[in-house]
Formats: structure tokens, C-alpha cells, sequence
């Protein structure tokens, strides 16, 4: 019989996963705030998505995936390292009354929003660790597809639905955001990125088997 608190599990590690603060949650809040809640939401969902991916990965057993991840944890750690730096310099140098004039004229689609924070999150090879750490510590491998694949979909909804809220939240705030004030959550949003990716980088460099 399949066991259908594998799904509420996942719900609840999903969503405390997505919680944690790191950059990806800068990310999303600084283009919540940028662009409006449907923009941040579907970065959201690209989140939630490669959560459930790394998840899938760890619930399923696939050792193999998993060694290659952490085999190339270095590449990928420099990879998603520098692209965040790059974000956080670019966040950094971004005018409001520019940004502004983008949101109507070059930014990005949604599609563009949700693949391009799914590809960046994928890069984290300490991602599938997490999972497959908290999923041992919890009695939560080995057993069958249909708990396996529970577990997928939990985590995904569960991150899904940290993200829906932390973006309403986030909206509703949007509009008592000033001029003033968005050019300084430019400034310390890019400059928390720049560290963030300084860190990942070195991190990858210094110890690229997590040793």
C-alpha cells in the first residue's frame, strides 16, 4: 500500500528548504520588487523545480547522478558563482528610472525568468547534498517508486508554496518602495550577490569534494 505521508514530508521539506536565505531568495525578492509578483513567482517556480529535480535524484537512489554532480562540484560551483557576481554588479550599476523603462520595453518573458533561475539553481551541487542528507536523517530513502516519486512532488509543491507566499508578501510591499529607496536595495542586494558568489566560488576552489 503506498504510503501517502510521503507526500506531506515532502510538502514540508520542500518548503523549509526554499526558506533557507541565501541567494536565490535575493534574487527573487529583488525581482519581485523589480518587475511584480507574476515575474518573481515564476523565478519561483523555476526554483521549485530544480528542488524537486535534485529531490527526485536523491529520493530515487540514482548514486550515479549523484557522484557526477559532486564530481564536478567545482565547475559548477565557479559556473554559478560567477554568474551571481555578475548579477550582483549588474543590480549594482541598475538605475531605477532605467529599470523602470525596462520593465515595459526589454525585459525578459516569464519563460526567460523561470529557466533562467532554474539553470543558476542547478548549478548548486550542494543542493542534491542537502536533500540527500535531510532525506537519510529522516528515514526517507530506500524505499519505493510511489514514495519516491511522493516525495518529488511534495518537494516541489512545498517550495512552490514559500515562494507564492514570499512573492505576495513582497508585492504587496512593492508599491511603498520609493526611488530613494529602490536605489539602495539595488546597491545592498547586488553587493550581498557579489559575496554570495565570491563565497561560492571560493568554496568550489578551496575544497571541490566538500572535504
Amino acid at each position: 500500500m503506498i504510503d501517502f505521508t510521503f507526500l506531506a514530508r515532502g510538502i514540508g521539506l520542500g518548503f523549509a528548504i526554499a526558506a533557507a536565505v541565501g541567494p536565490i531568495s535575493l534574487l527573487t525578492i529583488r525581482r519581485t520588487i523589480a518587475h511584480g509578483q507574476a515575474y518573481g513567482l515564476a523565478s519561483g517556480a523555476g526554483v521549485a523545480l530544480a528542488d524537486a529535480t535534485y529531490a527526485g535524484i536523491a529520493a530515487f537512489g540514482l548514486t550515479a547522478i549523484t557522484s557526477v554532480l559532486v564530481g564536478g562540484r567545482a565547475i559548477l560551483g565557479v559556473i554559478g558563482g560567477s554568474f551571481i557576481m555578475l548579477l550582483g554588479i549588474r543590480t549594482i550599476a541598475t538605475r531605477p528610472d532605467a529599470e523602470a523603462a525596462a520593465e515595459t520595453t526589454d525585459r525578459p518573458g516569464l519563460p526567460a525568468a523561470f529557466a533562467s533561475i532554474f539553470g543558476l539553481t542547478l548549478t548548486n551541487p550542494m543542493t542534491i547534498l542537502s536533500f540527500a542528507g535531510v532525506f537519510a536523517a529522516a528515514g526517507l530513502t530506500g524505499h519505493g517508486g510511489a514514495e519516491a516519486g511522493l516525495l518529488t512532488v511534495g518537494v516541489f509543491l512545498g517550495s512552490l508554496l514559500w515562494w507564492v507566499l514570499l512573492t505576495a508578501v513582497v508585492a504587496r510591499l512593492r508599491s511603498r518602495v520609493t526611488v530613494g529607496g529602490l536605489t539602495w536595495i539595488n546597491r545592498l542586494s547586488g553587493a550581498l550577490l557579489v559575496v554570495f558568489g565570491v563565497v561560492a566560488i571560493v568554496t568550489s576552489v578551496v575544497s571541490p569534494t566538500g572535504g
